[in-house]
């Protein structure tokens, strides 16, 4: 399974970050890391974050095994160039272009299925109750999309009720500094 993670607009040449890329090709993930840590090159720490970037997509994403993957490609492509200009002898200037890349990294599986972990999603974030959704017991009629639905408008609900009772709590506080300012001048 292919997993892949991007980065866009590095302030690098695409010509140096190639350097770096065409070393890790083909390497196992935790080789490729041991070997970041030793070279120099001013783009190794991006290169750093990127691979583990990808391989956090890899685990939590797909339930893949570090342990399995390795990189298949490094993409660097070229980006828009910036321009600037350098004074030179009498009164002329000289175009310097300040290059950016975008740099893809895509990992892949060396055994396919190896060490693979069941992933589950979370389908409902943002619920503060439990007990109201245990309220609905899955019965045969109905289907998991009803299902689904049924717990979206307890979540929404909440929701909407709390946002009413915090307008109130709101409008009681405002109404001091309404009658102060009703007031006639004196």
């Amino acid at each position: 399974m292919l997993v892949s993670a991007k980065l866009k607009s590095l302030r690098k040449s695409p010509r140096k970050v190639r350097l770096v890329s065409s070393a890790l090709k083909g390497m196992d993930v935790e080789k490729a890391q041991s070997q970041l840590k030793f070279l120099v090159k001013g783009s190794v720490p991006h290169f750093e974050k990127l691979l583990k970037s990808a391989v956090a997509n890899a685990e939590t994403n797909f339930g893949l095994d570090k342990n399995n993957l390795y990189i298949k490609d490094i993409i660097v492509n070229e980006k828009t160039k910036m321009k600037r200009w350098l004074p030179r002898a009498h009164g002329r200037a000289s175009l310097l272009l300040k290059r950016t890349c975008s740099v893809e990294i895509i990992l892949d599986e060396r055994v396919k299925g190896k060490g693979r972990k069941k992933v589950v999603k979370q389908e409902i974030k943002d619920v503060k109750d439990i007990e109201d959704i245990k309220k609905i017991e899955p019965e045969d009629k109905i289907g998991k999309e009803e299902l689904k639905e049924e717990k979206k408008e307890i979540v929404k609900e909440k929701i909407e009720k709390e946002f009413v009772d915090e307008k109130k709590k709101a409008a009681e506080s405002r109404g001091f500094l309404k009658r102060v300012f009703r007031r006639k001048s004196m």
